[in-house]
């Protein structure tokens, strides 16, 4: 371009040099100021280490690039903060129907699930984020901060003392979910190393009446030994944040209340669910309010096996009074029924069968009769002097 630029410069303008002299000007004014050209030389660039973009530049370029103008996407994670409290990692032992029902509220709160049982639920724990354990030892490895006892009231005594204590760290807490509360609070102080931690727990609810959720739901518990120095009590109180958070109301209160409220509540809704279900009750077409109540309660108590039962029985040393009580009340009932009936009465006014030795009426006067009838029967009713003999008779 320079040389160009050169030989246009020094060409004669219409082909005559004495035209170039005697016009200068015309010259300067096709002469290029190579200055202003200094700019197109090549310069060697310098060597600077280029700024590296962060994630969010680099997807803006993309997004220009591409001529978009979507946001860049935010991460869904965040760093933990300083001093945050690292999740719980909870190892349950006995992994049914109710130790998967705990472990999902456990997860819904961010805590880490460890599970052991007798039967192999690899599969669903695999499929639920969970680390599944086919032995107890393989389980106390990982030496988890709390260890909970989801067996049956019957098997509970022989899962604890199957426990690999010595794999365990020594601030453990041993927590259980039984239904009776006594029997393992004593269980548990007999046979843990001192420096466990003991919380007896009893979620008053399970898989059917807490399927949607858990707000409301009576939540009873005991801290039977925590330490207060160390990490131990602070354990504690994340734990049973577990249950506060998911809505359920917290009743902290001695194993020994808890079994004197359960026996006379839990226990006899089980007892009359029981006896119902040896009704064999079915469902009619003008079924009450009442007895649609009774029919759910037997399906609930029948759903559960017999070993509850029997457990709830068993190790409550209440459970033996309130079946007394129980047989007593419907004995009291039954009287009440038969001490305003008299055999006789009741024959004639609803069976119309004539008394022996009495005059037989005629339709008319029995339809006559019938009120003074009515009123005899009320008074011998309200005089209760039957004899053992007569009861007996009615009987």
């Amino acid at each position: 371009m320079a040389s160009s630029l050169r030989h246009f410069a020094h060409s004669p303008a219409g082909g005559s040099t004495a035209a170039a002299a005697s016009t200068p000007s015309l010259l300067r004014r096709f002469s290029p100021d190579f200055c202003t050209f200094a700019d197109l030389r090549p310069i060697r660039p310098v060597a600077a280490t280029p700024k590296p973009a962060r994630p969010a530049e680099q997807e803006q370029e993309q997004c220009a690039a591409a001529g978009t103008d979507e946001e860049p996407s935010v991460p869904t994670t965040n760093p933990p903060e300083p001093g945050a409290v690292p999740a719980l990692r909870v190892g349950i032992i006995g992994f049914g129907n109710f130790g998967q029902f705990i472990a999902r509220g456990i997860q819904r709160q961010g805590h880490a699930v460890l599970a052991s049982s007798r039967s192999d639920y690899s599969d669903y724990c695999s499929a639920h984020g969970i680390r599944f354990f086919r032995s107890l030892d393989a389980l106390c490895e990982e030496q988890p901060d709390v260890l909970l006892v989801c067996s049956s009231i019957l098997s509970t005594e022989a899962v604890v003392r199957a426990i690999p204590f010595g794999k365990l760290r020594p601030d453990t807490i041993v927590a259980d979910v039984l239904s009776v509360k006594q029997f393992p609070r004593n269980l548990l102080l007999e046979i843990l190393p001192p420096e466990f931690g003991i919380v007896c727990t009893h979620p008053m609810f399970g898989p059917e009446s807490g399927k949607h959720g858990w707000n409301t739901l009576p939540f009873v518990y005991d801290k039977v030994r925590i330490a207060e120095e160390g990490d131990q009590n602070a354990k504690c109180e994340q734990f049973l944040s577990i249950f506060e958070r998911e809505g359920c109301r917290m009743e902290e209160m001695s194993c020994a209340e808890h079994d004197r409220h359960a026996a006379g509540s839990q226990f006899i809704t089980h007892t009359i669910g029981r006896v119902l279900a040896q009704l064999e009750l079915k469902s009619t077409p003008i079924n009450t309010k009442g007895y649609e109540t009774l029919l759910q309660l037997t399906k609930n108590t029948a759903s559960d096996s017999f070993d509850l039962y029997y457990g709830l029985f068993m190790y409550n040393v209440n459970a033996t009074e309130q079946m007394e009580k129980l047989d007593r009340a419907f004995e009291q009932v039954k009287q009440m029924l038969y001490g305003r009936l008299h055999d006789v009465l009741r024959k004639q006014i609803v069976e119309r069968v004539p008394v022996p030795g009495a005059p037989s009426l005629r339709p008319r006067e029995a339809r006559n009769n019938c009120a003074e009838e009515t009123n005899h029967i009320s008074q011998v009713a309200d005089v209760h002097t039957f004899s053992q003999a007569a009861f007996s008779t009615a009987k």
